[in-house]
């Protein structure tokens, strides 16, 4: 049982290998262009596999909606690959998986994306397939019948489901009216109250060049993408997003939620508010993070789980989020154990603020921290996305550089004054079976 923290520590040290420096998981020089309407092109040739992926990115998710019209980003994006003036939904996914690939939409908190990927030898027409789903969707009412169904459908799901229960609960408690407190799936009331127009008026004011970013990885040239791209979208005329919701997180505050789920698992949940991304203190708190809930080497599982047997799973979320972020320690348990588990969970989380990470803990938590980001990066789709995201973002796609100097250079010390700025209250959701 004492080994396991030690063979993971090894597999960890093996990772970090892979992602010193960053930019070594770059095939090719990124080039950067924007077109004279404000659309940003971004290109990263890589011979390495005939293969080539693109990610549209969109300023658009839920930051830019109200609890009036929760979830509908996310409903526009699967509108958007159903139908096109001059293709089907069936006609789009065929001829995605005609050219080797595939096609798809989705919307998050701080952006949309609509994702393909194709052989090589046919970028040229997974792009202009791209382009037709972006620029020609129909947004049919018959269409918007059966997604609303599809979503409310899913909405219902979440609420059968402990987990997501228990995520649901604190994010609204966290977060208030901002859109950071419903899941991109929307809300109920909100999802039914979305039409056609109301989904018209969404995608024209969000699909606009000043608030979109291509991104092209693979074996492409760069000046050819550049000039299909052109071709593509740079008729659009200029246009520039609008600015996403303003709202502020309520005042701090310990809380206790509790609901009742059936399941064989209580999940806890507890949680606080915490810098977006961009802030100087994210690279270490992202530590924090990873010496708390990060695998098998972490606080959260080395104690709780191994030490304790309290947990069946646990571990240490912290988004990365352009607005005010959220650290999340999670922890799933038997019912009958659900009060020591509380107890066992709040004493770990005021430990990191009395007693700071070894250095072999520290060392571990870099390491996994930054090989589980190398490893990610390793697909042509994961890096468009990289590219796009970060983009779209105002960071650009520089700042994995900056980010992985940044946690590099964070001591124990850091570690512990982010754990005292931002554990010091925490609120508390809990799932748990109805009780007999």
């Amino acid at each position: 049982m004492r080994r396991r923290p030690m063979a993971w520590s090894l597999a960890a040290t093996l990772l970090l290998g892979l992602a010193v420096p960053a930019g070594a998981a770059d095939a090719g020089a990124i080039a950067r262009t924007r077109l004279a309407n404000g659309f940003t092109v971004l290109v990263r040739p890589n011979p390495a596999a005939p293969v080539v992926a693109i990610s549209l990115g969109i300023r658009m998710g839920t930051r830019w909606e109200t609890p009036e019209t929760a979830g509908i980003s996310n409903f526009l994006q699967l509108m958007v690959v159903r139908d096109t003036a001059s293709r089907s939904g069936t006609q789009i996914v065929q001829e995605a998986e005609r050219l080797g690939g595939q096609i798809d939409a989705v919307a998050d908190q701080d952006w949309s994306e609509i994702s393909a990927t194709a052989l090589s030898r046919n970028w040229k027409a997974i792009l202009e397939l791209v382009a037709d789903v972006a620029l020609h969707p129909t947004l049919a009412d018959s269409l918007a019948d059966s997604i609303k169904e599809f979503v409310l459908r899913q909405i219902r799901n979440r609420g059968d489901q402990p987990y997501a229960v228990a995520v649901d609960a604190l994010t609204q408690s966290l977060f208030g009216q901002h859109p950071y407190a419903w899941n991109p799936l929307g809300r109920g009331q909100s999802v039914e109250r979305i039409d056609r127009t109301s989904l018209l008026a969404h995608y024209r004011r969000h699909y606009v060049p000043g608030g979109m970013v291509l991104a092209v990885s693979g074996r492409v040239r760069t000046p050819e993408v550049v000039a299909e791209a052109e071709r593509l979208f740079g008729g659009m005329p200029v246009g520039r997003p609008p600015s996403a919701t303003t709202a502020t997180p309520p005042p701090v505050g310990a809380t206790r939620l509790e609901s009742e789920v059936p399941g064989a698992q209580a999940q806890i949940l507890m949680g606080a508010l915490a810098p977006p991304f961009i802030h100087p203190d994210y690279p270490a708190t992202k530590v924090l993070s990873t010496v708390l809930g990060g695998g098998m080497a972490g606080r959260f599982f080395s104690e709780l789980r191994d030490k304790q047997a309290l947990a069946y799973s646990t571990r240490a979320l912290y988004p990365s989020l352009t607005d005010t972020g959220y650290f999340v320690a999670q922890l799933g348990t038997a019912p009958e154990n659900l009060a020591r588990a509380e107890a066992s969970l709040k004493k770990e989380l005021e430990r990191i603020r009395e007693e700071p990470p070894s250095a072999e803990e520290l060392r571990v938590a870099k390491a996994y921290l930054l090989g589980n980001l190398a490893m990610d990066r390793r697909t042509n789709a994961r890096q468009a996305w990289y590219l796009a995201t970060f983009e779209l973002a105002g960071v650009g796609y520089e700042f994995l550089d900056r980010y992985t100097a940044a946690v590099g250079a964070v001591t124990a010390a850091d570690v512990q004054r982010v754990a005292r700025a931002y554990l010091k209250t925490m609120r508390e959701s809990v799932a748990r079976p109805p009780i007999r």
